[in-house]
């Protein structure tokens, strides 16, 4: 008998709605782990559409991928710029 074949997991599979976006970010942010979120914020935007997020965030398609890809060191603005067009914003609160 054979085994199943193992499904890696993919967030963006799961993101349908924007509560589950801002659920998925808001715990990613709240790991503290820069790297995390970073994964995160790339998840979304997959689920979203890369093409649509970077053409709502002004950015290029491109410029998207690189900014989001593990390793990169995203500018703030930029990570703004996709957190609005994603349609979620930060929000800072005491700890």
């Amino acid at each position: 008998m054979s085994k199943p074949a193992l499904v890696a997991f993919d967030p963006a599979d799961h993101l349908v709605d924007d509560a589950a976006i801002a659920t998925y970010l808001t715990e990613a942010l709240a790991a503290d782990d820069a790297v995390h979120f970073q994964d995160a914020l790339q998840a979304v935007a997959r689920a979203r559409g890369m093409t649509q997020v970077a053409e709502a965030s002004g950015l290029g398609r491109e410029s998207l991928y690189k900014a989001l890809k593990p390793g990169a060191h995203p500018r703030f603005d930029t990570v703004q710029r996709v957190l609005a067009a994603l349609g979620v914003r930060m929000i800072i609160a005491p700890v």
